[in-house]
């Protein structure tokens, strides 16, 4: 599994944000153009204040003034209001499109791209990093507008009023802003740092409460409550540093304000008391002056958001960046397959998994399952049984060779209309959080109470069924913690069935069940042949010493193939097999609980 959680911050243009507004883009010109205008009447104020101060000087009436004062003041607060919802609107609106993009795109990846990334960085990528997006493309963007026009407007106006004032202004406000852009580099830095803290501890706390049980039994509680204290530790420690850095902005901000406040006000009251300037200049030269912090801290702070969204945008770009799992090659229809095709037929297939150092998982492995038929597979473990199972779903793609459905190459048929045809049942038999009933119909949503009560008769779950408190929508827990073993089996071979494939795939799914189970999936197994083409993955030989063929793979190839007996007198591996579970001849079914040792 590779590690992402180390190295410099990733760059990511400000036309990669930009790209994730467009949709919102209506809303947010609406938003904008009210912050604009609620900016302009703020601007309004201080030239309505230095009125009220002339009017004053000259004695004449200011009650119109001030009435124009208040309904400035009540504009903007309610532009702002309308403006505030918009932005929430909008941002909520970019997190729902990045998250649904996210999640699409997740489910469709290939199995090796799932296997290089943590479940748990990829949940907190999905929920915490699209959260710290959403400020800067909404909020962070929009401020710096409005703030831009504020700060612009309120310069132009203190310059009109008097340039040298605005001189010392500048001059405060200059090495405010230097200091800030020097800081809000490593804010994007440090950003980085904290979510991938939050996305190892995210991966650690699920990989634990995912084999809670065996933390308990291995009594490796305290080891795991360090392991996790660590990753606590280590978030609260780039946390802490994304939290000091972005702390110094206000500060600064409020430095140089302060410090030019002290200067124009020593400067300026020395110009009125010598009378080269009037009191309502001053006094609006110094809202102006107090309406630049404002801004001033709202575009510094916006830098800072901005810098961090796009840390966080650049998370979540890796995962939008990753392959997708391939379709058909473009190009004419394929050709009409022989009525006498094989079921499945593997050719010269070869196949290595990245993540084991590239040994060759499959060797040249070349066989062929005729249509209605029972297929067995057995060996020793490491073998690569499973591994075919996994490529006739197309969960991973063979190097080297073809593998066939019916005749036709699987690569030229979409996934979807495969993976119709194929019933799989995995050697872990999962069962997904939710109700008994949620589970059995998960691959076939539409089918009848009747066909429900039929598999669960071929798979002997409908007594374990009526004991249930609620029957079919008894809640099996996350995971079907609620479930033992031999149930999780037979529920997943449940929903296979249901499914009414043209190819069973099953992967050693007898390893929990007792003999009385294990006696009625073969039952159901022949029965289930007559219909569809069954492969099973098996180490357990009592379970295939009927099969029609057996097929005895030993380092990715097919060493031997025949029937039980047979391969009893002609394979030495497969007599050592049989030997070591006590089934030395071809009717001995007394041991047929016992396992492999590999």
């Amino acid at each position: 599994m590779e590690d992402q959680q180390s190295g410099p911050a990733p760059k990511v243009p400000l036309r990669t944000l930009l790209a994730h507004v467009r949709p919102q883009a209506p809303a947010l010109v609406v938003a904008t153009l009210l912050s604009g205008t609620a900016a302009l009447l703020a601007l309004a104020q201080p030239l309505v204040v230095k009125r009220v101060f002339s009017d004053l000087s000259a004695s004449r009436p200011v009650t119109t003034v001030v009435v124009v004062i208040i309904a400035l003041f009540l504009a903007e607060a309610l532009i702002g209001a309308v403006q505030s919802y918009l932005l929430g609107r909008i941002g909520e609106g970019i997190v729902r499109g990045l998250r649904g993009t996210l999640v699409g795109r997740l489910l469709r990846w290939p199995l090796s791209t799932h296997e290089r990334h943590r479940s748990g960085d990829l949940i907190s990528r999905v929920s915490t990093d699209t959260t710290a997006v959403r400020g800067a493309l909404a909020s962070s963007l929009t401020d710096i507008l409005a703030g831009v026009l504020t700060f612009v407007g309120s310069l132009v106006l203190m310059l009109v009023l008097d340039p040298l004032l605005l001189g010392l202004t500048l001059g405060c406000l200059l090495v405010a802003l230097l200091a800030v852009f020097a800081v809000s580099l490593r804010i994007m830095g440090a950003t980085v740092q904290a979510q991938r803290s939050v996305g190892r501890l995210s991966a650690g706390l699920e990989r634990v409460l995912r084999a809670v049980r065996t933390v308990k039994l291995s009594t490796a509680e305290e080891r795991e409550r360090e392991a996790l204290t660590a990753d606590v530790e280590a978030a609260y420690r780039a946390g802490m540093r994304q939290a000091k850095l972005m702390a110094l902005v206000h500060p600064v901000t409020s430095v140089a304000v302060q410090g030019a406040l002290v200067l124009v006000l020593g400067v300026g009251g020395a110009r009125v008391a010598q009378g080269s300037m009037q009191l309502g200049e001053l006094v609006a030269f110094l809202l102006y002056l107090l309406y630049l912090a404002v801004p001033m801290g709202t575009l510094f702070t916006s830098v800072t958001d901005l810098q961090a969204g796009r840390a966080a945008l650049a998370r979540v770009e890796e995962l939008l960046g990753e392959p997708l799992e391939e379709g058909p090659a473009k190009g004419a229809p394929p050709a009409t397959p022989p009525p006498d095709a094989p079921a499945v037929a593997l050719r010269e297939v070869g196949f290595a998994y990245p993540s084991r150092g590239g040994a060759p998982a499959l060797d040249g492995l070349d066989f062929a399952v005729p249509a209605l038929s029972r297929t067995a597979i057995v060996g020793p473990s490491g073998a690569g049984k499973s591994t075919v199972l996994a490529l006739i779903g197309r969960l991973y793609d063979p190097e080297a060779g073809s593998i066939r459905l019916f005749g036709q190459d699987i690569r030229e048929l979409p996934l979807n209309e495969l993976r119709a045809v194929i019933g799989h049942v995995e050697q872990e038999s999962p069962v997904l959080a939710g109700t008994l009933r949620s589970n059995l119909v998960y691959a076939r949503p539409d089918a009848s109470e009747t066909q429900v009560a039929e598999v669960l008769r071929q798979t002997n779950l409908t007594d374990f069924v009526r004991a249930l408190p609620d029957g079919l929508d008894t809640d099996v827990g996350d995971g079907g913690v609620l479930l033992s073993g031999g149930q999780r089996q037979r529920i997943a071979i449940a929903r296979m069935l249901l499914k009414e494939p043209k190819v069973l795939l099953l992967d050693e799914v007898t390893s929990q069940m007792d003999a009385e189970n294990e006696h009625l999936l073969q039952e159901t197994l022949r029965a289930a042949a007559r219909t569809c083409t069954v492969v099973v993955v098996a180490h357990r030989l009592s379970t295939v010493q009927d099969a029609d063929q057996i097929l005895v793979m030993d380092g990715g190839r097919v060493r031997a193939r025949g029937t039980h007996a047979g391969l009893l007198r002609d394979d030495a591996l497969y007599a050592h097999l049989a030997r070591t579970q006590f089934l030395s001849s071809p009717v001995d079914n007394s041991a047929s609980d016992s396992r492999i040792k590999t």
